[in-house]
């Protein structure tokens, strides 16, 4: 592999995933001059493995796992870190047939003990047959697979030393696995979503063609890790679908060195880069005063956000922060999407920036409809979304309420999609399937929200919602107050509700804080409960904790389930109520 980087253009005619397979695309692609390009965390490139090479290195190593005697369909496990050995077995895997399974990159979730425990489990679930890590990591996998029935796990120089065989590769087919994606939720062991090669490539054409438009010119920037549905599919599988070239900087190089980003985007001109909110918040954090000045972002056409709840100042101050770089705030791209559908459901308009829907948060609560309210009326009762837009061409999507009937506009329910990328089902789970894949292809995407002139606006998960005496509360709403507070930043509260006495709910706020002085501290949660009380109308027990406290999932998203357990697992609850009743009683009864 070389260490210049390859070029954005490229002597091949444009195609934008019209084909039948992953490995027809990369099969097209390496007949181009484009490919992917490996950055350290200061910025250097270190490895360049262009789309031809790739095709050539993937096709000796797919022979060399069929000379193991592997067989059509069988599950190679990866360790996604993110390396050109990632990128080369995932393809091996698409031209020997076999299934290629991304497990996570992330021992700082909890530990050794933690970590080995989830590969293990992954492997075990996916009924892997052979598991690759890069060296910082094949300890932990060997540990985890030890005693399992495999036939080879080890780094990738274990499989490179395996003989060629001499075999003809399978003829790939549409209707074959192209990949398990397992999701990153922890309400229960996550489940690894089914992704068929007619599924993928229909997503891929509607990302490419409608989401983003992307044409010869492009470039993609990735820092999301590959095993996260929006960093394999839309920045690994979505450039090699559309011949273009891409820049990659690991996600843990991205957390320590977050303007790295804006720094390599400057470098690469880059024009296509996508996030979730937390990295647009983590960037602007970070940035010096006067420090934007030294980055050129004019070429950034397309800055994607997605995988989380949107909130608009996020995304306004990243803008106001960068536009002395040369960045447009008209280049961010709303977008909803999860793994259960390939990738992407739905894209807001290009080039038009963030479009934002204010409600009446209190009848929103109440009544489940999102009636229009302008924020200089009463900024106390608004609550505004951020606009995903319409849902990709061939997708259906349905707000439903409890009983499955659809729903009007501005009227919130459960949002049910059907389209040509939705998984064939959750691997060898049959019963998680059947609770939400109808046997006419509607997925229950577990999300809350509602639609506006066929665009759709999402306003959580079902399964976050805080119930408190028959009332509606986001758990976002309560962060949002605390957020808001000067000691508190963004991404350093979560809300949920415990079991108390009689099947009553109790709300609980955590928030990671940084002072010390106990006065100090009690009169934050003093405030916080006060502004609950007064926006909300419910009572809130508030725990401060320290900084990086809060759980996360494997893909970097805040864990609200995983908290709550943790909450749980951590706290006597008939205490905690008796406690909540004495601190609450003289508050109902003052003026």
């Amino acid at each position: 592999m070389g260490t210049e980087s390859t070029p954005t253009l490229n002597n091949l005619p444009f195609r934008a995933a019209d084909f039948a397979t992953l490995a027809e695309a990369l099969d097209y692609a390496a007949k181009g001059e484009t490919g992917t390009n490996f950055y350290t965390g200061r910025g250097e490139l270190y490895a360049v493995l262009p789309y031809s090479e790739l095709r050539s290195q993937a096709r000796v190593l797919a022979r060399k796992l069929l000379g193991m005697g592997l067989q059509k369909g069988d599950r190679v496990a990866l360790v996604a870190e993110t390396n050109p050995h990632f990128l080369r077995f995932f393809f091996a895997c698409q031209y020997a047939g076999l299934v290629p399974v991304s497990l996570p990159a992330s021992v700082n979730l909890g530990g050794h003990t933690v970590y080995v425990t989830q590969l293990r489990g992954l492997l075990q679930s996916s009924m892997a047959a052979v598991a690759m890590a890069p060296s910082g990591y094949a300890s932990f996998l060997e540990e985890a697979g030890d005693g399992l029935d495999m036939k080879l796990v080890g780094a990738p120089e274990v499989f490179d030393a395996l003989p060629e065989a001499d075999v003809e590769f399978p003829e790939p087919q549409p209707e074959d696995i192209a990949y398990i994606q397992y999701t990153s939720g922890s309400t229960r062991f996550p489940r690894g979503v089914v992704i068929r090669q007619r599924a993928v490539m229909s997503n891929l054409a509607g990302i490419i063609c409608h989401g983003v438009k992307m044409g010869p010119g492009d470039r993609c920037f990735s820092w999301l890790p590959f095993y996260h549905d929006m960093g394999l599919v839309g920045l690994v599988l979505v450039p090699v679908a559309s011949q273009v070239s891409v820049d990659y900087l690991d996600t843990r190089e991205f957390a320590m060195r977050p303007r790295q980003w804006l720094n390599l985007m400057t470098q690469t001109k880059a024009t296509i880069s996508f996030g979730p909110p937390f990295g647009y918040e983590l960037c602007t954090r970070r940035l010096r005063p006067g420090e934007a000045t030294k980055y050129d972002l004019s070429n950034w056409r397309v800055a994607g956000v997605g995988a989380e709840m949107i909130r608009s100042e996020t995304l306004t101050r990243f803008a106001r922060a960068l536009k002395p770089a040369g960045f447009n705030e008209n280049a961010f791209l709303a977008c909803y999407g999860m793994a259960e559908c390939s990738l992407a459901i739905s894209f807001a308009p290009l080039f038009e920036g963030p479009s934002i829907d204010c409600v009446d948060g209190d009848h929103h609560s109440d009544h489940q409809e999102a009636l229009p309210i302008h924020l200089s009326e009463n900024p106390g009762r608004a609550r505004c979304f951020v606009d995903c837009g319409t849902p990709l061409p061939e997708y259906q999507v349905e707000v439903r309420d409890e009983q499955g009937a659809i729903l009007p506009d501005r009227r919130s329910g459960s949002i049910f999609v059907r389209g040509p990328s939705v998984m064939s089902g959750y691997f060898n789970a049959p019963e998680e399937t059947a609770a939400c894949l109808s046997a006419d292809g509607w997925l229950n995407t577990g999300d809350v929200g509602y639609r506006v002139d066929g665009s759709l606006i999402i306003t959580g998960r079902k399964k976050d919602l805080i119930i408190i005496n028959g009332r509606n509360i986001w758990p976002q709403d309560l962060e949002y107050l605390a957020e808001h507070q000067p000691e508190v930043r963004i991404g350093d509260a979560l809300a949920f509700s415990v079991p108390g006495p009689d099947d009553a709910e109790f709300c609980i706020l955590v928030v990671q804080c940084r002072e010390s002085d106990p006065a100090k501290r009690a009169n934050l949660i003093d405030r916080l409960n006060r502004l609950v009380r007064l926006e909300l109308g419910i009572d809130v027990f508030v725990e401060l904790v320290p900084l990086h406290t809060l759980p996360r999932t494997s893909s970097g998203k805040l864990s609200r389930s995983k908290a709550r357990q943790n909450f749980i697992e951590s706290h006597d609850l008939s205490l905690l109520a008796e406690e909540m009743a004495d601190e609450l009683e003289p508050r109902r009864h003052s003026v």
